[in-house]
């Protein structure tokens, strides 16, 4: 057991749910393999007191912090800086602590490409459909263009809020891959190919493990690959429906593993070799109990 004295630095996660997080396995493990005097923690954040949370934290000396659902985008009126990609996307999942405040910054992003390369996926090319418009789903979006999807098709119950995050992706990497779509209207694509799908939305997230955004057969027939950005439970109803439907499907515990190691790297100013993140994925898949 670490020992926590004066000069032990404290890292964190805010967020609202956060006590199903994985993220103190991931930072507590690496500063433990490193002999790094650091403890990671998370911390449920109220609506409304995000700005609190953040002056507090910098306040208190916190070296860095993490930011999860629902606070991604709103995170970012109370920051001193922000990255050029996090500020393109609109959403923020590391904090980085500077002179006079946290700068912002997307590891989601970086962190979903790693994952999805490990299990062989490819997006240059693909027709790809993105389920939901907040933050992780506009991190997606943004990833599939940046790395040549042919089409990105970005389904919300909301469209207003699908055609916001299309017309940045079209405005930003100078494309028209990008294509909003209510949910519901999934059946007006075209059944002669099928799709890489990959769920953006907190629908599913334990403790609510029966639900899923889309419960239609019919859709996933289309999909040939689901990725699902949720990591619990291990296997999501959106996982378990793409797979009776025939396709393959992976759940986000890797993309959760590698943002994590970049937001560690930020922190810290370090590098991680892969061979430990791979060590460190065998931790986080124990502590599941998998």
């Amino acid at each position: 057991m670490q020992e926590i004295d004066g000069h032990t630095r404290l890292c964190g996660l805010i967020g609202n749910p956060v006590e199903h997080t994985m993220s103190p396995a991931i930072h507590n493990t690496l500063a433990k393999q490193e002999g790094r005097n650091l403890v990671y923690v998370p911390f449920h954040v109220e609506k409304g007191q995000v700005g609190q949370a953040v002056k507090g934290a910098f306040a208190l000396n916190v070296l860095g912090l993490n930011v999860t659902v629902p606070y991604k985008s709103e995170v970012i009126e109370y920051l001193d800086g922000i990255d050029d990609m996090a500020e393109k996307i609109g959403a923020v999942n590391t904090l980085v602590r500077t002179k006079n405040g946290y700068k912002g910054y997307n590891t989601d992003i970086t962190g979903l490409y790693c994952a999805m390369c490990s299990e062989g996926i490819r997006l240059e090319g693909e027709e790809i459909l993105v389920l939901g418009a907040g933050g992780a789903a506009r991190a997606a979006a943004f990833l599939c263009a940046s790395k040549g999807a042919k089409k990105v098709y970005i389904l919300n119950r909301t469209v207003e809020k699908a055609k916001a995050v299309e017309e940045e992706v079209n405005r930003i990497f100078h494309t028209q891959c990008a294509s909003a779509m209510c949910t519901e209207d999934y059946k007006k694509l075209g059944t002669d190919r099928k799709y890489l799908a990959i769920q953006a939305t907190s629908v599913g997230l334990y403790p609510d493990t029966e639900k899923a955004v889309i419960l239609d057969r019919e859709f996933y027939e289309r999909i040939h690959t689901g990725f699902d950005l949720i990591y619990r439970p291990f296997c999501t109803k959106f996982m378990s429906l793409v797979r009776e439907a025939g396709g393959q499907a992976f759940h986000g515990l890797k993309m959760l593993l590698y943002q994590g190691v970049e937001a560690y790297e930020l922190w810290n100013g370090i590098g991680v070799e892969e061979e430990d993140i791979q060590a460190l994925y065998g931790v986080l898949l124990k502590a599941m109990e998998i």
